[in-house]
């Protein structure tokens, strides 16, 4: 099959559904291109090595890669923001119609949702099926996160999202509540599939030995709790800082690392600055191969989102990651993420925006024997390698294209 696949993000970008996605499918002896934007950091800044022009083609590793125009902007401005998502929906629908040959199927990443629209687009250009990948809900995600407040912008959101359910070919969600949240908001049933996200398979926790002497300082003799990814508003990491407070002085020898940045990252230094949190580290963000190190001196990963009802319906990819490391998981977001911790017998959970159960989810984890903690890890891995890898997820996407295209 020739699929294209469209996305925002794109490698050199840390996107698990990226490259290594497109590189699988072409094991399998289909050709993949790649409609996306120009690469850019936390802080808005373009990667080394690229320079923003009107179009751009690369080859990654036999992938066809075209890269289009972006205004790159990842701040608390949503004038910023949606600046940043319109310039790439509409370079990508207009530009993508005129570079692209026409494919058997195209494969759409959401978020965010007006990469739908340019995937419209380009399904009627091509009049070929369209399938729809959706990663998190809007209009919700952008009231839980508090982008956007006003009821009418995001009842126009929530339309516009109704327009792309509806000329989507088919619908790929990461959990069963957001099936079901899709099918009470009147998509039906048979088009949407469950498919689990899995992560990016490096295993960082099996890597070769190597040094980081500022890692090493940080945790040498410390009961590691780390949070590593993005530092933002829907993570409610304010929760982390307050279950420190209650244990500095009782278990001085539980620490919490935070391991990333983002738009949260300043006031959660701030805050923990003035608690005086003696038990909370800041690290920068690390390479794939500097993180070995971090996982491997790491005696548990936590996964944290604020207390949203959206939030009970997901699954964040940093669970998938997390089981992949083999080191226990601290889960702290209600509905499907908490089950699926359950069912793998990996770790255990807390109540979200409770920083006591938080606190006492730590202590037990501390208490634990330490063969009783690396059974829960080993437990996690071998539920993240039969139910939840990458092969297993591209299984069922294969199947879905092959049904919409007739072809083998």
């Amino acid at each position: 099959m020739k699929i294209l696949m469209l996305t925002q993000w794109f490698q050199p970008e840390p996107v698990f559904k990226g490259l290594p996605f497109a590189e699988e499918l072409m094991k399998r002896g289909h050709s993949v291109t790649v409609v996306t934007g120009y690469p850019y950091d936390n802080d808005g800044n373009i990667f080394p090595g690229y320079k923003i022009s009107l179009l751009k083609r690369e080859n990654m590793n036999g992938v066809e890669v075209i890269r289009v125009p972006i205004y790159p902007s990842h701040s608390h401005s949503i004038i910023g923001r949606i600046a940043d998502y319109l310039s790439f929906s509409t370079s990508a629908a207009i530009i993508g119609s005129v570079v692209t040959k026409r494919p058997d199927v195209m494969y759409v990443y959401h978020p965010p949702a007006t990469v739908g629209m340019a995937g419209l687009v380009l399904k009627t250009r091509h009049w070929i099926p369209m399938v729809y990948d959706i990663q998190d809900l809007w209009p919700d995600t952008l009231s839980a996160t508090g982008m956007i407040n006003k009821k009418i912008v995001l009842s126009i959101v929530d339309k516009f999202c109704k327009i792309i359910y509806k000329g989507a070919s088919r619908i790929v969600v990461l959990s069963p509540g957001f099936k079901n949240k899709l099918v009470e908001r009147g998509v039906p049933s048979d088009k949407i599939d469950v498919i689990y996200n899995w992560a990016m398979e490096d295993f960082s926790a099996d890597g070769p030995e190597i040094a980081d002497p500022l890692v090493e300082s940080i945790f040498s003799g410390k009961f590691n709790i780390v949070f590593a990814g993005n530092l933002g508003r829907a993570q409610g990491l304010e929760n982390v800082l307050s279950a420190a407070a209650l244990l500095m002085h009782s278990h001085p020898n539980i620490q919490f690392v935070f391991v990333g940045g983002g738009i949260e990252e300043t006031q959660l230094k701030n805050k923990a600055q003035e608690l005086q949190l003696t038990n909370v580290k800041f690290l920068p963000w690390r390479t794939t191969e500097e993180m070995r190190i971090v996982y491997r001196l790491t005696d548990v990963l936590i996964v944290h989102l604020k207390d949203e009802p959206l939030f009970s319906i997901t699954i964040p990819g940093k669970t998938q990651k997390s089981l992949s490391t083999k080191k226990p998981v601290l889960m702290v977001v209600r509905g499907d993420a908490t089950e699926l911790i359950k069912n793998a017998n990996a770790g255990i959970c807390a109540e979200p925006g409770n920083p006591e159960a938080l606190a006492e989810a730590a202590k037990t984890l501390y208490n634990m024997p330490p063969p009783q903690r690396e059974q829960l890890g080993l437990n996690g891995y071998q539920f993240y390698m039969n139910e939840l890898r990458m092969t297993a997820g591209v299984d069922k996407f294969e199947k879905i294209f092959r049904k919409l295209t007739g072809k083998q």
